[in-house]
């Protein structure tokens, strides 16, 4: 059972976002006549719960589970067995089912998919409007959000003419438009450039701190989780790896054999480690690594 501590508020949250206990899907693939064919055990037991305000990061090789695991979170699938409440509500109970999508809001790799609108105001208000707000309501939820994400000045633009990590900013605007408690992101730099998936990646870290919603980020890009609270690591459907995020990166032959990376700091320090110098396990940062080689320089450390 993961229990997270959100040290930015250095407190205990007690309302528990999402809560999942023994929680399986299975897909099932049939022939033409209806018989089953294979029977394919996406998420296997997997028990975890994410309090209210938690930055929590989910890593997992290709086909881990990670996000068959979002898409119950905001009700897309249901369990096959075990249970799933997300703010409260029972995602198999059909009659919660527009209560949960309100809860929790999904970001996806690519925000064309999410985009429709030919204004990026229009865009980020068409959520608002369809969950019946008043139009004046709208408008400030529409601002409010923008703002938030650093969109703005951009709010009369079409979307089709800004950078991928615009767009994607925009989708998450519209997605903070709606006031969910939890944002789950799919891999939502996926298809940027580096400057792109540090506007995102910044964009999400300061809506989790200064607007306390809670956040799921799914990734393949170790250096985007450094500063979560809780780092879940999934394989063949279960959680087998938990903790911060130096307290995971700090198995980096156990990461390896789940075909997994860690930061590039990280896997330079740990191969300096293994050739004899003296420095700490789970380095995370490169402020951490020039420290601790500064120790290492007074200490007189010879090979």
């Amino acid at each position: 059972m993961i229990s997270i501590r959100n040290p930015i508020r250095n407190e205990i949250c007690c309302m528990r976002m999402i809560d999942a206990k023994n929680l399986v899907f299975e897909y099932i693939r049939r022939d033409e006549e209806g018989n089953v064919e294979a029977i394919n055990r996406a998420l296997d037991e997997v028990t975890l719960d994410v309090s209210e305000g938690d930055f929590v990061a989910i890593l997992g090789h290709n086909g881990s589970g990670k996000s068959t695991m979002a898409k119950h979170i905001n009700a897309i699938l249901t369990p096959s067995e075990g249970t799933l409440y997300v703010n409260g509500f029972d995602t198999k109970d059909e009659e919660k089912i527009w209560d949960i999508r309100q809860s929790a809001g999904m970001v996806f790799q690519n925000p064309d998919n999410q985009i429709i609108a030919t204004v990026v105001e229009e865009d980020v208000g068409f959520g608002p409007e369809n969950l019946g707000v008043p139009t004046e309501e709208i408008w400030q939820r529409v601002e409010e959000s923008l703002k938030a994400v650093g969109m703005y000045e951009y709010r009369s633009h079409s979307p089709n003419k800004l950078s991928g990590g615009q767009k994607q900013r925009v989708a998450i605007a519209g997605i903070m438009a709606m006031r969910p408690k939890c944002i789950i992101l799919d891999e939502p730099t996926a298809m940027l450039d580096p400057n792109g998936r540090k506007e995102v990646i910044k964009t999400i870290r300061d809506l989790n701190k200064k607007e306390k919603v809670t956040v799921l980020l799914i990734t393949h890009y170790m250096d985007e989780v450094i500063h979560a609270d809780k780092v879940i690591v999934m394989d063949s459907g279960k959680v087998v790896m938990q903790g911060t995020p130096r307290e995971v990166f700090s198995q980096v032959d156990k990461l390896k054999k789940y075909r997994l990376d860690v930061p590039q700091v990280t896997e330079l320090a740990y191969e300096l480690k293994k050739h004899g110098m003296p420095l700490p396990d789970g380095i995370l940062t490169r402020e951490e690594f020039v420290e601790a080689m500064m120790e290492v320089r007074n200490g007189a450390f010879t090979r």
